[in-house]
């Protein structure tokens, strides 16, 4: 059974981290990669087409909002 890919995305790295702790105790899920920030997030979407991203909204550069809606145009099977 494949895994489901996740990209973390999320500015504070204690939350980044203790969110990916958490999901790598689930053996259908791993953490393919981390944005900590909006511009990081809708590349590495591009790059590694998880399954799901976990957005965190207020982000800089680019806020968490603005980086869905820009995933969900060129990636639209991607959960936000």
């Amino acid at each position: 059974m494949a895994k489901i890919k996740i990209l973390l995305a999320e500015d504070h790295i204690v939350v980044r981290e203790g969110t990916r702790e958490l999901i790598q105790r689930e053996p259908d899920m791993e953490v393919i990669g981390e944005a900590d920030d909006g511009i990081q997030a809708v590349q590495m979407a591009g790059k590694l087409r998880p399954d799901v991203v976990i957005m965190d909204i207020a982000m800089p550069n680019l806020n968490g909002i603005e980086a869905t809606k820009q995933i969900k145009e060129k990636y639209p099977d991607t959960a936000i």
